[in-house]
């Protein structure tokens, strides 16, 4: 939420706090965004939950709907009862700053309407303490805002999406979707708080042990990574001749399958883009392993187009999860000129499965190896993946590149 800037400052009058800078004094009735809002407990209150103005209906009075402020006082666990510029005051923060803490978290402008709570005063305390505390710099803590924001933004609109869809249906006739949501919310909300946090907790456990683990601090902030792009083949002709019912159902199997084998595999699902998604791989080998699986994967599925993925091996900037730079932008492009059903791999992708052991550098010298080795009575070297040089060829804004063609050894 964002909150008027023109009444900034701690000198601002009762008729500040009472005025509203747009018509906007509703508040979305979802509230979901605010897992754990109203329990400090969990310490989730400090992040991206605990407003609950996530989709504002710019025209609507606070009291509009009667189930709508119930639904979100079970969600906020708390009543409205701040405007912006008092549960600045109340936290002890800068209009200022509480402005940019609500926008990085991705609230709507509400103005100065009455619709802030007791979670919403803790959230900015909390934040401004780290800050004053000199844990997190400002830009720092206006990340976290964002981060946790944007992450949990997504998944409470998923959420909120299946179970209007799959949970509420009404038991009895007569019932509407409306009367069944409530109790519905009231015996969801405390199992999806601890699950959420349970999960947070373990990912964060993960994220931490790979940092630890880099090899000095320089790669902890930029590190050296195998990135993957797998992309649905026709896909833009599929939209013109699926329903979006048919579709829908299309994008959800490929993301899902994709994610389950990523995670399966031991990579990472950096994000989903309908027809494509992105992971990383900590080594070349767990990355190519990804890949192939994701081709034969989708290639047993007859209502499924064809997969390409296109990896790539070097270093890479992270930033709220996501990673950029010169290695992501090659993946992509090796992805873009790759054929159906099969994965292109760079040089330097190449370099690293051959240092491994995963690859020969060719397959006259995997034969030499397998020869030598029956000839001395010992199993030939364990190669898990052929890869075999393409033309060379400019790829737009990276230069000549020469892919690889990555396979599975027999």
């Amino acid at each position: 939420m964002t909150v008027d800037d023109t009444t900034s400052g701690a000198g601002a009058s009762d008729d500040s706090e009472r005025s509203s800078g747009t018509s906007s004094s509703g508040t979305s009735s979802s509230g979901a965004g605010a897992s754990g809002a109203g329990s400090s407990g969990t310490g989730s209150s400090g992040g991206g939950h605990p407003t609950p103005h996530h989709a504002v209906d710019h025209t609507a009075e606070p009291t509009d709907d009667p189930l709508a402020i119930r639904l979100e006082q079970l969600i906020l666990g708390a009543e409205r009862r701040y405007t912006p510029f008092q549960a600045a005051r109340t936290a002890g923060v800068s209009m200022d700053l509480a402005s940019r803490f609500w926008r990085a978290m991705g609230f709507a402008d509400i103005g100065q309407a009455k619709a802030l709570t007791e979670a919403d005063v803790l959230a900015l305390r909390r934040l401004a303490g780290l800050v004053e505390a000199g844990l997190l710099s400002e830009p720092m803590a206006i990340q976290v805002a964002r981060s946790t924001g944007q992450t949990t933004a997504r998944l409470a609109e998923w959420q909120i999406d299946s179970f209007l869809e799959g949970l509420t249906e009404p038991p009895e006739p007569g019932m509407t979707r409306t009367e069944v949501t409530y109790p519905l919310i009231e015996l969801l909300l405390p199992e999806l708080q601890e699950f959420l946090v349970y999960v947070w907790r373990r990912q964060l456990a993960a994220a931490t042990g790979r940092v630890v683990q880099a090899a000095d601090d320089e790669e902890m902030v930029d590190r050296r990574l195998a990135v993957g792009f797998a992309d649905l083949v026709g896909f833009t002709r599929l939209t013109r001749r699926l329903e979006e019912e048919e579709l829908g159902e299309l994008v959800e199997v490929f993301e899902t399958t994709a994610a389950d084998l990523v995670a399966a595999h031991g990579g990472r699902l950096i994000k989903t883009l309908g027809d494509e998604v992105l992971y990383a791989a900590d080594d070349a080998g767990t990355a190519s392993e990804i890949a192939l699986r994701l081709i034969d994967t989708m290639r047993q599925d007859e209502s499924m187009p064809s997969l390409r993925v296109g990896i790539a091996f070097g270093t890479v900037t992270t930033r709220m999860g996501d990673v950029f730079g010169t290695t992501v932008n090659l993946a992509s492009r090796l992805t873009s000129i790759a054929p159906k059903d099969t994965v292109l791999v760079d040089g330097a992708f190449a370099l690293e499965l051959i240092r491994t052991g995963d690859a020969p550098k060719s397959e006259t010298q995997a034969a030499e190896e397998a020869a030598a080795a029956e000839k001395e009575g010992e199993p030939a070297p364990p190669y898990r993946y052929a890869l075999q040089p393409m033309w060379q060829r400019p790829v737009r804004g990276l230069g000549i590149v020469e892919p690889w063609l990555l396979s599975r050894r027999s």
